[in-house]
């Protein structure tokens, strides 16, 4: 089965649907590369895909763990590089709630640098992860 279906709408702006849901976001080129950045760019989708993914897998982890992690945040940061364009580094910084002991946050750390789109990315991509435990 499929995953996605992409539509290009015009003006470098495409629809993607989640086939399964239904679904729906919207990209636009950035306005670095002609476009008019009123939504996510294809490269911001690679690198805020990263954090979810490392997010979605602790969390699965703390499940079986009985920990709680509701309320962490990544925040994400892709820088771009010439010739080819491509993603260079992607930065994500990891904050996470109160009250996460200390060999819980080891195998949360362990669970989220072996996720799926970690392994996925380039190995030339620098990738930069901090895990900031309240």
């Amino acid at each position: 089965m499929s995953t996605a279906k992409v539509t290009y709408l015009g003006n470098l702006r495409a629809e993607n649907e989640h086939l399964k849901s239904g679904n729906k976001f919207i990209t636009d080129a950035p306005t670095d590369n002609n476009g008019k950045g009123e939504a996510f760019s294809p490269t911001d989708t690679v690198a805020t895909g990263l954090a979810n993914c490392m997010i979605t897998v602790m969390g699965i982890k703390a499940r079986d763990l009985q920990v709680n992690m509701d309320g962490t945040t990544a925040i994400v940061t892709k820088t771009m590089a010439a010739d080819p364009r491509r993603i260079s580094k992607i930065e994500v910084i990891l904050d996470f709630p109160a009250g996460i002991e200390e060999n819980a946050r080891k195998i949360l750390e362990n669970t989220a640098r072996t996720c799926p789109v970690l392994y996925s990315l380039h190995p030339n991509i620098e990738k930069v992860i901090t895990f900031n435990w309240h």
